[in-house]
């Protein structure tokens, strides 16, 4: 046999030119091995185990662990390991990863094969487990993913796993996730600002984990216990003065998880007896909504007659989802007022009717009093088209903004004003009666043009929006 057909048979000459390529090819085989780990096999039963044949030298130089199992001073001398935390498909794929620095990543093994990169000490494996998972992340998982994140000390990863419940409140809180969690994480969750979420199914969830864990514990879920499961932490982390009287009334004093002299002063609130409510914050969750203010001063004293419209014109240079629009109001009064939002063809796109009661808003011009008119589905603004926002309000005098900007830049995007005319249909019959000749006029319908909110002053303080 000539030295060349010799060196054919031998597997380290056979396309494998790299020390990379030569430990790939003996992963998982018999050759040279002198370790074998015996891990239960779940597709075989629960009794079932498999084989696992390994080096330990490969394993000594990869992980700090494996160097102490089979060199440190407490050696192990068998020729076969039982692992008994982990499945037969997971510590493939850790040895795999030793041997190749390859891993065959999916949702069901990713969370395992990160347990054993800590336990083994293999960063790199633990680095492209997270990547997997934040890639994957949304609120239907992240309340499964954000406990092990903080068990294993993953900060980018926890991070990522909070920013996924800010902008996906509403869909994470109603996951199978969120009532698994534990008291530590929904009080950190109900003290956020940022949340993306109405107070009142925030609430509900809440609720919801607190019935489970009366269930877990075989407790009688009635309000006094869901209070002290809860913790005061967490009830008082509910911005109850945030939610509409109805929403309160249906769906809070039913849980009766709040005292009654909290519930009693709460509703005083609602109904304008009390200035500020007695133990909960009133500020606003800001969530992933951006917030422009479009005046720099704050001024009182602004009045609506049956004759008064205010209009502004606004256009955005990027596509984006309006939330709801801020007004001015006064303290302890009410307004009845109709928002009519028309686009650039003058079509009627959006309309909102209905009272509204003024409440302490923070802004970064100063502290008012204001309501907002949400939009059941968010309105699209399309990017360069002027759009039209004319709100008829009744009540009495309010504040109002004044030192206004033609045009304010939030979250990338920028918005520009517009002084719009807005010609109001009066008839005036007495007057024409006076001033004009019946049977040459009649009765003559004429124009009165108003700029009751402009650029400069009026209505229309702030609009909360979403990027399209």
């Amino acid at each position: 046999m000539s030295l060349s057909a010799a060196r054919e048979e031998f597997w380290q000459s056979t396309a494998r030119s790299t020390v990379s390529e030569r430990c790939k090819s003996i992963f998982n085989q018999e050759l040279m091995s002198d370790v074998k780990f015996v891990v239960r096999d779940s597709q075989g039963g629960s009794e079932s185990k498999k084989k696992i044949p390994a080096h330990k030298f490969v394993l000594a130089i990869s992980s700090p662990v494996f160097y102490a199992m089979f060199y440190g001073e407490l050696a192990e001398t068998k020729d076969s390991v039982e692992i008994t935390d982990c499945e037969y498909e997971s510590l493939l794929e850790v040895f795999r990863f030793i041997y190749s620095d390859e891993a065959n990543l999916n949702p069901n093994n990713v969370m395992q094969l990160l347990y054993l990169a800590k336990k083994y000490m293999l960063p790199s494996l633990a680095d492209k487990c997270s990547a997997f998972l934040q890639k994957n992340l949304d609120g239907t998982n992240v309340f499964l993913i954000l406990p092990n994140a903080q068990k294993y000390e993953e900060k980018d990863l926890l991070d990522h796993c909070w920013k996924v419940v800010e902008k996906e409140t509403e869909e994470a809180v109603k996951s199978d996730g969120f009532v698994t969690i534990e008291r530590s994480v929904l009080e950190e969750l109900v003290e956020k600002d940022s949340l993306n979420i109405k107070e009142v199914e925030l609430f509900k969830a809440i609720d919801c984990w607190a019935g489970k864990e009366c269930e877990k514990q075989g407790l009688v879920e009635e309000g006094s216990v869901k209070r002290r499961i809860l913790g005061e932490r967490i009830v008082k982390g509910i911005r109850f003065p945030l939610m509409k009287q109805e929403e309160f009334a249906d769906i809070v004093l039913d849980s009766d998880i709040l005292t009654y002299k909290e519930a009693y002063d709460l509703m005083k609130y609602f109904n304008s007896v009390l200035k500020t409510p007695v133990g909960f914050t009133e500020t606003r969750r800001a969530g992933h909504l951006g917030i422009i203010s479009r005046f720099r001063s704050l001024n009182n004293g602004w009045r609506y007659s049956s004759r008064s419209s205010n209009t502004i014109g606004v256009t955005v240079d990027k596509k984006i989802n309006l939330h709801a629009v801020r007004l001015f109001g006064s303290k302890n009064h009410e307004y009845a007022v109709t928002l009519t939002v028309k686009n650039g063809s003058g079509a009627v796109i959006a309309t909102k009717k209905g009272n509204f009661a003024s409440k302490h808003v923070q802004s970064e011009v100063g502290d008012y009093r204001g309501f907002d008119i949400e939009f059941v589905s968010p309105v699209a603004l399309q990017e360069n088209v002027c759009y039209s926002f004319n709100a008829v309000i009744t009540g009495p005098p309010s504040c109002y903004g004044g030192s206004g900007l033609t045009s304010v830049q939030h979250a990338g995007v920028n918005f520009v004003f517009k002084s719009v005319t807005n010609r109001l249909l009066v008839y005036y019959d007495d007057l024409l009666d006076e001033l004009c000749d019946d049977e040459l006029y009649g009765k003559e319908a004429y124009y009165d043009t108003t700029y009751d909110s402009n650029v400069v002053q009026g209505q229309f303080s702030e609009f909360l929006f979403t990027l399209g």
